[in-house]
């Protein structure tokens, strides 16, 4: 397949060579920090980076609420990927924040995905054409410090690498090799590797993630419950032991019942949903 850009008609062949000499180019001595999630994305940067002959370890973040058939698949393919287990549960965040995950309260990613690779180059398979911000914001390679302001974007080119080696050690810098790829780049380069992928994927989902995730919108949230509903109960359980925290110590009761927080989280933004939209406009 070829696509036209800016520079001429750009084959996947082209794509694959420029993101291999991106991953040779910025190689550490300790090699990278590939942030693995078991996703079409990741796998390419994995299998890219196998590629390139370049050092790297793998990581995959358990979130405690991913869906099992992306557990297993990791297990059975990619044996070799290091599984970072959380300090504590998407249940435990959820009681000691007195609330459930939310689009602006979004202390689930801090502390369940976006852990490990401080002090080292990550690796990651962010590309700009998931979605309109990521084009506006991210780049070829990134410092991550400790606020927004601290980002830095950069260009493919010789400054960036020289920038990358007297920083390292004062943060996260992120490489993103295959930011300009497309979802067709992606699943071409997987077909024509003959990998194995995620069933999920054949059975509808676009994107992977966390079941439950607020981020995918009213409808995918139902459909998650409705398809893991023993994932539905574990929220339930926790969304009751939150409820019992606040009225402990005293924090206003905007829910009812655990049921009313699942209905409230769900639907919250709705307008065909009243009775819970008063209460999301108590909670912020």
């Amino acid at each position: 397949m070829e696509q036209f850009s800016l520079f001429g008609w750009t084959s996947l062949d082209d794509k694959v060579r420029r993101a291999i000499e991106r991953l040779k180019a910025f190689e550490p001595p300790e090699g990278y920090y590939l942030a693995f999630s078991g996703g079409k994305d990741s796998q390419c940067i994995y299998h890219l980076a196998t590629e390139a002959g370049v050092k790297f370890d793998a990581h995959y973040n358990l979130t405690t609420v991913d869906p099992p058939e992306l557990v297993y698949f990791i297990r059975e393919n990619y044996p070799d990927v290091i599984v970072d287990r959380p300090q504590k549960t998407m249940w435990q965040l959820i009681v000691e924040n007195g609330c459930p995950p939310t689009r602006i309260l979004r202390y689930c990613c801090r502390e369940l995905k976006e852990r490990g690779g401080e002090g080292r180059v990550t690796v990651t398979g962010v590309r700009w054409a998931e979605s309109i911000r990521r084009a506006k914001t991210r780049g070829l390679a990134e410092f991550m410090g400790k606020s927004v302001k601290d980002m830095v974007l950069f260009n493919d080119n010789n400054e960036m690498r020289q920038m990358m080696e007297n920083c390292q050690k004062k943060g996260k810098f992120v490489l993103n090799p295959i930011i300009d790829w497309t979802e067709g780049d992606v699943w071409e380069y997987i077909r024509s590797r003959g990998l194995k992928y995620c069933r999920l994927y054949d059975e509808g989902e676009k994107r992977i993630g966390c079941i439950g995730c607020p981020m995918s919108g009213p409808q995918r949230m139902a459909d998650d419950f409705q398809r893991w509903p023993k994932y539905r109960a574990n929220y339930i359980r926790a969304f009751d032991r939150m409820l019992q925290r606040r009225k402990k110590r005293g924090k206003p009761e905007i829910w009812a019942s655990a049921e009313e927080v699942m209905h409230w989280w769900i639907y919250g933004s709705d307008k065909g949903h009243k009775a819970v939209l008063e209460g999301q406009q108590n909670l912020f």
